[in-house]
């Protein structure tokens, strides 16, 4: 605690220097306040991609069929070939490490401009998906109404359908229920079991999944005439396995049963969504550490401007400092109050840009809440408590590295030097 004469000295000194504290303050300013809205808006960012892939399971890879690029066993190079129903139970039985298996096989023209879907007299084109119950775990939706695919209609080739939430408002009048009700999908007619809504927005495969129709998997392949044919697959790992193990040996296992060449890599080819989820997570670590070393480097440059102020004030009141050196103040007094100048100084410049940040922030976040929350590329900009400890740990170390020089020099300064001078 410091006594009511030594905050008035403290004032007094500041006061008799205003333009250049006032502008050297900035510097703290602004160093601090650039920090926390770029740490903000990373997270933000951050947010809003990780908000996007939080129910999607991302220790999973995906994997299809392309030209082979090597002959092999007799076959010529440029050879296709597709997955087969057999290769879901050989992954199973060969490959203990895999969790979940999800076949997926997409009707043709569903992605056309052509209108794939018909009720009554309302059309409209739609991604036709022939799927497992087990999709449901990996790229999970939001079951609005009904239900979603079960073992029994996989077993029992049902023509039953579960729509996207697009695909209901477009086929059916507002409030209307659609449960029972039939939709024709490419000639063939189904009956509606559920409605959905996507849970996440920054992972899509096979197309914007509220305007996607999920049938069962078999009953695709029986109706539409493809036979055994699988168009790809989606596998998740289990706990504590790598996907990168799941994802090599399953590759290995279906070369093998398709006689594909060991090492070609474009027969088959996918994505490993935990490499993806990494990159992403290495991404804005290093974004952080940016952030960081901007941010730290503009508030070095307002400590040094603080340290400079304090260098002056230090002179002009070198005789001031030699009095009380000569009525007895020890060097520890003395340096003591040169801190306590320096640190007062760029506390108090750094807490008004840290308070004016913080409330920019919660702006920003109030006007995306105002907006109805939803935006794909920002979501909860802001820093949460322990990195405002951090920065206002950074503000104390920083106001005391300012003064640590002029103080040493104020020590420096000999009584009856001091009084001498003009």
């Amino acid at each position: 605690m410091f006594d009511q004469d030594k905050w008035q000295e403290i004032f007094a000194a500041l006061k008799n220097n205003k333009i250049r504290t006032f502008l050297t303050a900035f510097g703290v300013f602004w160093g601090i306040f650039m920090l926390i809205i770029m740490l903000g808006a990373g997270n933000g960012l951050s947010n809003a991609v990780f908000d996007g892939m939080k129910d999607f399971a991302t220790n999973s890879v995906f994997m299809w069929t392309q030209p082979t690029s090597e002959p092999h066993a007799g076959f010529p190079r440029g050879r296709t070939f597709n997955f087969r129903n057999d290769d879901i139970n050989a992954l199973k039985n060969n490959i203990p490490e895999i969790e979940v298996i999800a076949p997926r096989l997409q009707a043709r023209g569903g992605t056309s401009s052509t209108d794939n879907v018909v009720r009554g007299l309302k059309t409209g084109s739609f991604t036709i998906n022939g799927d497992y119950p087990e999709w449901n775990l990996i790229d999970p939706v939001r079951i609005n109404k009904g239900r979603f695919l079960n073992n029994f209609d996989i077993k029992q080739y049902r023509k039953v359908a579960v729509i996207g939430e697009m695909v209901y408002e477009i086929l059916f009048e507002e409030d209307e229920d659609p449960l029972g009700e039939y939709i024709r999908i490419n000639g063939v007619y189904f009956q509606v079991i559920g409605v959905f809504s996507p849970l996440n927005s920054n992972v899509n495969f096979g197309g914007d999944k509220a305007q996607s129709i999920y049938i069962p998997l078999t009953t695709l392949q029986r109706t539409y005439n493809y036979g055994d044919v699988i168009g790809w697959l989606a596998i998740t790992a289990k706990d504590d396995i790598p996907a990168s193990v799941v994802d090599q040996k399953a590759k290995d296992l279906l070369k093998r049963r398709h006689r594909v060449a060991p090492h070609d890599k474009q027969a088959i080819s996918g994505v490993n969504l935990e490499d993806e989820f990494m990159k992403i997570t290495g991404l804005f670590f290093g974004i952080d550490m940016l952030v960081w070393i901007v941010g730290i480097g503009t508030l070095l440059a307002g400590v040094i401007g603080i340290s400079n102020i304090m260098l002056i004030v230090v002179k002009e009141r070198t005789k001031e400092i030699g009095i009380q050196r000569a009525l007895g103040a020890t060097p520890l007094k003395i340096i003591s109050q040169v801190l306590t100048e320096s640190v007062f100084l760029t506390t108090i410049a750094g807490y008004f840009g840290l308070v004016l940040a913080v409330f920019l922030l919660e702006l920003v976040n109030t006007a995306l809440q105002a907006n109805g929350g939803v935006n794909q590329g920002f979501l909860n900009p802001g820093v949460d408590f322990n990195v405002a400890v951090i920065a206002l740990v950074i503000l104390i170390l920083a106001g005391a590295l300012a003064g640590f020089m002029p103080a040493k020099r104020a020590v420096k300064i000999k009584p009856i030097d001091a009084l001498r001078d003009e």
